[in-house]
């Protein structure tokens, strides 16, 4: 038994990691320290303030471990990486797991080339970037290799040179063909070279050139070759315009401006490489409710340098840091150079971390309202339907179809919804292997017991741990089911559930003449509810994709073996008829929509075979739910 006052005892006077543990075992919160015995005995001081969401946090502590560091730079590298591995409840968190794309030029080989890489790498490679549209990078490496006349190939050269023949790009004038040693290394460097120059911003130089080559094949009459390099220069200029915001200083920066609400957070970041603006990018931060925006900031920078290969030389925001040192040495260690983090309060850069500021503003309240608009459809729609049935707490449904043509290949679906939204990887779809024939209650019976049996067994296996639950669809058992249909199809599951003792409520989703949902069954009563509502629309979800996984994993099964099955099953219909029928319709669906006369016709057949064909099929509609 972990004994808390104890083991406070125990804690050392130095540098580390603390590690919070609630009564699951599951990690909660991850934190640094200078010294371990200081920090973690303020959170079970009384006196000690640390806010509303770590005191709820410090309620739930059943055992704390920790690691001790050399020093608090240790300390801190440590705890981004259990922060990221762990991911825990209490602490702040990016929501995005953002990789940027990269341009790199692979100077290391003999014959370089330009490439889409999403990672920087510690090698002999130059590379650009990050950029925010991994598009864009890729339009930018294709005008690369068409100015430049660069190889795009993957050959080892020149080991691999003159091994096959020269590829399209040669033919169309685009590479040189360093793969049949057609251009020296060195003159091929001084194209690289020339590209080098390019990516770092110097335009002029090959507008320069593209137009006077351009005047030159008008000049020869080469109007073809002309409107070639008329549409590269469009290209350059496109990109030059592209960046032309630019700072006199030529640095490479990010700046960062942070706007919070409540328990949400959006940091926006600026990213300048060379002095140019290149692009942006917004990053959503669960927070708590009482963290200051240099705690965000502290946050934010932490992982979010954690995670990327390039940190620029400044990073500017908009308050000051307490563990500004700390954090600086860090980045710098990461970076190879001196990384330094400023708070600007004047001129241009502090113009900047107010823009970004305003923008991350912009994004989080139109991201509100979306929230807003979103959680009614979900969250706000399962508060509805919860009402109508005086079931306050339902946030799991699951639903169930079954799909058939005229009971063969019977196949069962179940469909899942979580707070208003599908949860995709709970869909299980069923096999029907105790029905023969178009019944659809029997096949709602087996699909039911299979499913709550398997989980009733996951269950003992597991030893209904709450925690062990959580994993896979058939251990979590709903908050209600609902049954495409009326009274017929709520009291087979009523059945199921009687029988396997289970107390899961249970609710039909009543459809009109005209196959439209028009209200709930529930406790033998039929409930109507308002169309224009969110609550409907949520329950004619459910009822559409229940329908439509069912039908899906039905066509699915209908290979060219399973449609010969469908034949076979029809009296008098052997393996010359049913090829003859198949030769003269072309499909299943076909054959059952012919009448008796045309089914007649087909070479084989007689009277009394087309009528039994026609017979089978119009038993049931087509396709039954």
């Amino acid at each position: 038994m972990f004994n808390i006052e104890e083991e406070l005892k125990k804690l050392p006077n130095q540098p580390g990691v603390y590690i919070m543990h609630d009564e699951n075992d599951t990690i909660i919160y991850v934190g640094k320290a200078v010294s371990l015995t200081k920090r973690v005995h303020q959170y079970f001081q009384a006196s000690h303030n640390e806010g509303i969401k770590k005191a709820q946090m410090v309620k739930q502590i059943r055992r704390f471990e920790y690691i001790v560091t050399d020093s608090e730079l240790e300390a801190l590298v440590l705890e981004n990486n259990l922060i990221k591995e762990h991911r825990p409840k209490y602490n702040t968190m990016l929501r995005d797991d953002k990789t940027y794309p990269y341009i790199q030029v692979t100077l290391g080989e003999t014959y370089p080339r330009v490439l889409f890489a999403r990672h920087m790498k510690k090698d002999k490679s130059r590379y650009f970037g990050p950029y925010t549209s991994g598009f864009a990078v890729r339009e930018v490496i294709d005008l690369v290799n068409k100015l430049f006349k660069l190889r795009t190939c993957s050959r080892k050269l020149p080991e691999e040179q003159g091994k096959d023949r020269p590829c399209l790009n040669h033919h169309i004038k685009q590479c040189d063909a360093p793969c049949q040693g057609y251009i020296s290394p060195e003159a091929y460097r001084e194209k690289i070279n020339e590209a080098v120059k390019f990516l770092n911003g110097d335009y002029k130089s090959v507008l320069d050139d593209l137009k006077a080559k351009m005047e030159e094949a008008s000049a020869a009459l080469e109007f073809e070759r002309a409107m070639e390099y008329r549409d590269l220069i469009k290209s350059v200029e496109m990109l030059k315009e592209k960046q032309k915001i630019t700072y006199s200083d030529g640095e490479d920066k990010d700046v960062i401006g942070v706007e919070i609400d409540r328990d949400d957070a959006v940091a926006q970041v600026f990213f300048i490489r060379n002095g140019k603006l290149i692009g942006r990018e917004h990053f959503y931060i669960k927070v708590r409710v009482d963290e200051s925006t240099e705690q965000i900031l502290e946050n934010f920078i932490k992982q979010y340098y954690s995670g990327t290969p390039f940190i620029p030389r400044y990073i500017h925001i908009q308050a000051e840091l307490k563990e500004r040192e700390v954090i600086e040495d860090w980045l710098t260690m990461k970076r190879g150079q001196k990384a330094t983090i400023v708070s600007p309060k004047r001129g241009q850069n502090e113009k900047l971390v107010e823009l970004a500021k305003k923008n991350a503003e912009m994004v989080l309240s139109k991201d509100r309202d979306r929230l807003k608009r979103e959680e009614g459809r979900t969250i706000g729609a399962m508060k509805e339907i919860g009402a109508l049935l005086n079931l306050p707490d339902i946030n799991r449904v699951e639903a169930y179809d079954i799909s058939h043509i005229s009971g063969f290949l019977s196949v069962g679906s179940m469909v899942v919804y979580e707070k208003g939204k599908p949860c995709k990887s709970d869909y299980r779809k069923f096999r029907l292997k105790t029905v023969g024939g178009p019944d659809d209650y029997a096949s709602m019976y087996e699909v039911l017991t299979r499913r709550f049996m398997h989980g009733i067994k996951e269950r003992e296996e597991i030893g209904n741990s709450a925690e062990e639950m959580q994993y896979g669809s058939f251990t979590r058992f709903p908050d209600i089911i609902m049954m495409d249909g009326g009274k017929g199809q709520v009291n087979v599951a009523v059945k199921v559930m009687e029988e396997l003792k289970l107390d899961i409520p249970i609710c039909g989703m009543v459809k009109d003449d005209y196959h439209r949902t028009r209200g709930l069954y529930y406790n033998n009563i039929e409930i109507p509810i308002e169309k224009d509502s969110e609550g409907f629309k949520l329950i004619t979800r459910i009822q559409d994709e229940a329908h439509r996984f069912a039908i899906e994993y039905h066509r699915s099964l209908r290979s060219k073996n399973q449609v010969k099955s469908v034949l076979d099953d029809i009296k008098g219909i052997g393996p010359t008829r049913r090829k003859a029928l198949m030769k003269a319709f072309g499909s299943i669906e076909a054959i059952a929509a012919a009448e008796v006369k045309e089914l007649a016709e087909v070479d084989g057949m007689n009277t009394n075979a087309a009528e039994a064909v026609y017979g089978f099929f119009r038993e049931k509609d087509s396709e039954e739910v």
